[in-house]
């Protein structure tokens, strides 16, 4: 663990990548605040995406401490600035720095990132940094979460709605849920054969899609592994008591789920169809592939969450 406070102070550089389209927030009131509150002492550098992809390539080349994406993450309902500027770094030695603004914002609140603005710019001069792992999905690298099922099916007609945000998620998967319940799957994890109906299949490096809805709420992103959540067929009467179980951190003991954890897992189903990786949606075969690559990332935290993640 490194203390940026310690080790950098007066010497340390910050680079802002700015989406101005993510969540709907007033970037330059954002950017007017960070500057007004971060340290006079931090040199600082702000810059503005303006494609899918550009804050990928931002990120590689910004000559910074600390890159901080502005923004959200694909999951539920998120922009992928988050995941676009961690794909830049891996590999660089430069260290993400987060200040969510995005619908979803799962990475960021997985790694206790407030979504409150002055809180999480305290946390860029003062917080620390830990090295995470990441997923991959086949050859695709996912920071957060990833799978196969009702949610993706959701994130594929979420991508071609009007709107965004939790209630349009909602509503993408109350109209899938009428039509789908489900599919059989054959899983290895780590070598041991499992066959299992799901109508949700997911694999977390980190412990939620967003929103606080932890879907693999044992998950870490330092312990080299990912958990896998099954949820298995269930009854339309029951959705209030899964929901209430994933706000509130108890998806793992519902008899709707069945849990996982390993280093490899590979997932064999009928057809091809929609998967995701942090929300955003993708098509895949009948055989997908999940891994994990641990260590991979420096990410500024808060020093109280150093030893949580």
């Amino acid at each position: 663990m490194r203390n940026f406070a310690s080790m950098h102070r007066g010497t340390k550089k910050i680079c802002f990548l700015v989406n101005p389209v993510s969540g709907g927030r007033d970037k330059a009131a954002l950017v007017a605040r960070i500057a007004r509150e971060l340290d006079p002492a931090v040199a600082r550098e702000f810059l503005t995406t303006d494609r899918p992809g550009h804050a990928t390539a931002l990120a590689r080349e910004a000559d910074a401490d600390i890159v901080v994406a502005v923004g959200g993450d694909g999951a539920v309902g998120g922009d992928g600035t988050v995941r676009e500027v961690a794909l830049g770094l891996l590999g660089t030695g430069k260290a993400l720095g987060i200040l969510p603004c995005g619908s979803g914002d799962g990475l960021a609140l997985s790694l206790g990132i407030s979504r409150n603005p002055s809180r999480a710019i305290r946390v860029l001069a003062e917080g620390c940094t830990v090295r995470m792992d990441h997923g991959r999905i086949d050859d695709e690298p996912f920071f957060c979460t990833a799978g196969v099922g009702l949610d993706a099916m959701v994130a594929e007609k979420f991508a071609h709605a009007p709107r965004r945000g939790i209630f349009t998620y909602i509503s993408e998967a109350w109209k899938t849920w009428r039509d789908w319940r489900g599919e059989d799957f054959l899983l290895e994890i780590d070598g041991e054969r499992i066959e299992t109906p799901a109508v949700i299949i997911t694999a977390g490096n980190a412990d939620q899609w967003g929103n606080q809805a932890r879907i693999t709420p044992r998950a870490s992103v330092r312990d080299g592994l990912l958990d896998l959540t099954v949820v298995l067929p269930f009854r339309t009467a029951e959705i209030p008591v899964l929901a209430a179980q994933l706000m509130t951190g108890n998806a793992c003991r519902s008899r709707r789920t069945r849990s996982f954890r390993g280093r490899e897992i590979l997932l064999r189903r009928a057809a091809a169809g929609p998967a995701h990786f942090d929300g955003d949606p993708c098509r895949k075969g009948t055989e997908i592939r999940f891994t994990v690559v641990p260590k991979a990332l420096d990410v500024v935290v808060p020093e109280t969450m150093a030893d949580k993640v």
